[in-house]
């Protein structure tokens, strides 16, 4: 066959917004959950920015019943006016065209978290429909897209007298700022396009966004937001405000409810600092410390959530740990030549706190196109030069509180020489290979980790069934004898200790804490596999906390998985179907009633009470085939959401824990 020719006719150029629906996760990160919802994120940020500026104070999100979201601000709208350029609106242009708005020229806004956004554009561009309405000089402006692409021309209505403000109206397409009281603003409805996104049926998680925007209030004091939920026609319009006059610090303790504080002031500080001729940043900062042995660090730019931290936080950290040490010398608490200095990471034990940097939007770099690094190099800086300052000042002026954080970090300190030995004796373990890997794990032959995948199990019993159902090509079983130790409640040097972990360590092969290497990871399939009872759900709790807390790496870039064992094996003639809870059960019954024309009493349903009670071939095909086998993947979506679950489920505290268990106790699926 003749070989095609590579020229020109080769090359295709997406115009306007078709590079956005060929690659969207190039703008928004992915089609899954986080995408779906950084939509949604990406209008708040819009009016957010409006508030940041000056010229809103309220901002209403409504979930309408068909899939749809609308977010409504006060601010100044959008603006309308052609754009003699394009000879178009200015709103149709930021709507259809990338890398447009009132954020490069720093004439619209100077505070800004949207400059390097998806914005309007690519929302527009994955949605299937999306209507914008302004509100500004007595006239509303209304336009409808779909999938990026203009559906109407802009609308021009008058308006003549004022009525009632409804957020909550069931059908945001009949239009909203036309009966609005406020004289100007914005709204935008879309909906996320279905072909796009793989969990639009699941729609937008309440909780999440609650979590969302309590934090944008407390990040902007003074600024007020309102919630409906109205996708519920059977149910009260469920509403929630949030307006917080005391920001950051009202955000600390917020975060730190459920903790035991140490500290009986916590620091406080809020500066502008010149960061180039004419250029400054305000930088706001508070810390407090409590007695569990992880750090919770927040960090924000713009009111943007940086998830990975940056510049800012390394000079945060930087700061924090020269200041200590200095003052811990000054004061004789430490001894240069017994204990050498107090690292970071001793220094963080139990420390909880929240960075805020405002900064022109001008001159915002952010490392990725959703925002979760910040790279600007001259706010490690000015990060460190505020900080440093202040905090040194409250260390003298609060000798307690100073003489606290030391000896935390001091107990911190001892227990990290304690856990290094630990870690030397897994790596030196982990650096024999085979030869020193736990007795009880039956290795797979793959040496590709990328096809490796390793079973944590329950017990002999279910590790004798497991090794013999597995495929020992690329399945490794790992069986663990009783329950490991809580590392929400130890430090590390006793987790380290704990035989079951270590044997967990030793067989991953990659290391912890510093000396951690992904490199070395010996299966990028990690499945804890226990039983559908209480003791099996807790046995993957402790392991998964250990994964969390000590490699959460693992965790981060996907390795975790959780099996999915059937409840129920209904067999009725020769029909076999495997369930996954009682509800299930109930159904396929009936279904299989109609289609067997056999009663119920005939069939053969089997409750499968552990692992162990699944022979080989039942165990490969309901939970091990990756054909037929079913896995939850663990994911983290929102650090700060999750530290806080490990942390009431298995910290030391525990009124918070009566206080889930009670709130949570009608969702318990029970095993009785």
């Amino acid at each position: 066959m003749a070989e095609k020719s590579y020229d020109a006719s080769a090359i295709q150029v997406l115009e306007g917004l078709e590079p956005v629906r060929k690659r969207p996760a190039m703008y928004i990160g992915d089609t899954g959950s986080y995408g779906y919802h950084h939509l949604l994120t990406e209008m708040v940020n819009n009016s957010v920015d409006e508030a940041l500026n000056g010229y809103a104070d309220s901002i209403w999100v409504t979930l309408h019943s068909d899939n749809t979201v609308s977010v409504v601000d006060n601010g100044r709208g959008i603006p309308v006016d052609i754009m003699p350029k394009y000879k178009k609106s200015a709103l149709e242009v930021m709507l259809t065209t990338l890398h447009s708005g009132g954020k490069f020229s720093g004439e619209g806004y100077k505070v800004s978290g949207g400059l390097h956004g998806v914005g309007l554009s690519v929302v527009n561009a994955v949605s299937e429909k999306m209507k914008v309405e302004v509100k500004k000089d007595k006239n509303t402006y209304i336009q409808e897209y779909s999938k990026g692409n203009v559906e109407s021309k802009l609308i021009k209505k008058a308006i003549a007298g004022e009525k009632v403000f409804s957020p909550e109206s069931s059908d945001p397409w009949s239009g909203i700022l036309s009966n609005w009281t406020q004289p100007t603003g914005t709204a935008v409805t879309f909906m996320p396009d279905p072909s796009i996104f793989t969990t639009v049926e699941n729609g937008f998680e309440y909780t999440r966004i609650v979590n969302q925007l309590r934090e944008y209030a407390f990040l902007t004091a003074g600024l007020t937001f309102y919630l409906i939920d109205d996708r519920d026609p059977t149910a009260e319009t469920t509403t929630y405000q949030f307006y917080f006059e005391g920001g950051l610090k009202s955000f600390l303790r917020h975060v730190n409810r459920n903790h035991k504080i140490l500290l009986k002031e916590p620091f406080y500080i809020k500066q502008d600092i010149e960061t180039n001729p004419g250029e400054s940043v305000n930088i706001e900062l508070t810390i407090t410390y409590h007695d569990e042995y992880h750090s919770d660090l927040m960090s924000f730019v713009n009111n943007i959530n940086t998830y990975e931290g940056g510049s800012h936080e390394v000079g945060f950290k930087t700061a924090i740990t020269r200041v200590i040490n200095d003052y811990a010398r000054k004061e004789k608490l430490i001894d240069d030549q017994k204990d050498g200095n107090l690292s970071g990471d001793d220094i963080r034990e139990g420390m909880s706190a929240i960075i805020s940097i405002k900064m022109n939007s001008q001159n915002l770099q952010f490392e990725g196109q959703t925002k979760r690094k910040l790279g600007n190099p001259e706010i490690r800086s000015a990060v460190e030069s505020v900080l440093g300052e202040a905090f040194s000042t409250y260390l003298a002026e609060h000798p307690t509180e100073a003489r606290t954080i030391i000896g935390k970090a001091q107990l911190a300190q001892q227990a990290r020489t304690a856990a290094k030995k630990a870690r030397e004796t897994v790596l030196r373990k982990s650096a024999l290979a085979s030869a020193s890997l736990p007795g009880k794990l039956a290795d797979c032959r793959e040496r590709n980790p990328e096809n490796a995948e390793i079973y944590i199990v329950e017990g002999d019993s279910a590790g004798g069934s497991a090794k013999q159902a597995r495929d020992s090509q690329f399945q490794a079983i790992l069986p663990l004898t009783g329950k490991p130790i809580n590392s929400e409640k130890n430090r590390i040097d006793r987790v380290l200790a704990n035989e079951r972990l270590r044997e967990v360590l030793i067989a991953l092969g990659s290391g912890v804490g510093d000396e951690m290497n992904l490199e070395n990871l010996r299966y990028h399939r990690i499945i804890l596999m226990n039983d559908a009872d209480v003791d099996g759900e807790h046995i993957t709790t402790l392991v998964l906390t250990f994964l969390y807390r000590q490699l959460k790496p693992l965790v981060e870039n996907g390795y975790v998985y959780i099996a999915q064992p059937p409840l129920f094996r209904i067999k009725a003639g020769k029909e076999i179907r495997h369930v996954f809870s009682d509800e299930e059960r109930d159904e396929t019954v009936k279904a299989l009633e109609k289609s067997t024309k056999m009663k119920p009493e005939n069939m053969s349903i089997q409750r499968f009470k552990g692992l162990g009670e699944m022979n080989p071939e039942q165990l490969w095909e309901t939970t091990m085939n990756p054909e037929t086998r079913i896995l939850k993947k663990v994911t983290i979506d929102d650090s700060a959401r999750a530290d806080e679950a490990f942390r009431v489920l298995m910290g030391e505290e525990v009124l918070p824990r009566r206080r889930f268990i009670q709130t949570h106790a009608k969702m318990a699926n029970l095993d009785i």
